[in-house]
């Protein structure tokens, strides 16, 4: 499963559990801040503060050569582009400095922030657990926009593959289709497959030629067969598949072009914005010569 829908909202798996840790350690804090007579919520929020920007700085450090042509990109933070490692850093350096400066909230604190960090390490572990067991490519029957017959499988043919899911009505979709474009006319030894969800050849078609968009393997699915059995529940959605045929990342939201570099990554097939220009250069001086 790669989301889940709460209400009107469709949210991450990985965003939920980071939410949920949040509002658990806002509440054992309060409990336990009534208990001691100390404010516990400002601290855990200040806490939670420092992960995500920790978080978002360490990403933004590691992918910098994608965002040095767009730097307002680096404050966008609908890509999702985060750094967990970091961000656990930055929680473990603002906790410690809390505990040294209000020496009343030692205990509170202590035990908050525990809670929060003990529920996001076992449920991310856990969901690993569990997305180990059906990790393969899915069988499911797509259709071509000429209404040819194919399936997941036969596209990926032994090659790294990037599955989109999306829609024409859905504004982070046709936002990063650009970024993908890009991808797909780059990168020769990755598969980009574009499951259009429930959607009509005409719609498709018409919304390509009005966003002036040439993409390859763009295909319909139906049913959204391929949102359930992948477990999407919200669009877009970007799932990574290695050479074996094994999902390695997945990602529910816009992608830029530093977190499908991520993405990408996790088969060896990083493609740096210094490779992309030098690509462009060379593919310049063929058509001068």
């Amino acid at each position: 499963m790669t989301s889940i829908s709460v209400g009107p909202m469709s949210l991450s798996i990985g965003h939920l559990s980071v939410l949920v840790a949040l509002l658990l350690a806002l509440l054992v804090g309060g409990l336990m801040g009534r208990r001691h007579r100390v404010p516990v919520a400002g601290p855990v929020a200040d806490i939670f503060l420092a992960a995500m920007i920790t978080a978002r700085v360490g990403f933004v450090g590691q992918y910098f050569e994608h965002y040095r042509n767009d730097l307002l990109g680096i404050i966008d933070i609908r890509d999702g582009g985060f750094d967990a490692v970091w961000g656990v850093i930055g929680a473990l350096a603002m906790t410690l400095f809390l505990l040294w400066r209000r020496q009343a909230l030692r205990r509170a604190l202590t035990v908050a922030v525990a809670t929060g960090v003990l529920f996001w390490a076992g449920t991310t572990a856990t969901i690993a657990l569990i997305e180990q067991q059906a990790r393969g490519i899915p069988e499911v029957a797509l259709r071509a926009l000429d209404g040819q017959p194919s399936s997941l499988p036969d596209l990926a043919q032994g090659k790294p593959m990037v599955v989109n899911l999306w829609a024409t009505w859905c504004p982070p979709c046709i936002r990063e289709m650009p970024v993908l474009q890009q991808a797909q006319a780059r990168d020769s030894d990755v598969v980009y497959v574009f499951a259009n969800q429930r959607e009509h050849p005409g719609t498709i078609r018409a919304f390509l030629a009005d966003q002036q968009l040439e993409v390859n393997n763009v295909y319909l699915d139906k049913t959204g067969q391929l949102a359930r059995v992948s477990g999407s529940h919200g669009l877009p959605t970007t799932l990574f598949y290695n050479a074996s045929g094994q999902l390695v990342d997945s990602h529910m939201g816009q992608l830029s072009h530093a977190t499908l570099a991520r993405g990408l990554d996790k088969f060896g097939q990083r493609s740096s914005q210094s490779d992309v220009d030098q690509r462009a250069g060379n593919t310049a001086s063929d058509e001068v010569q």
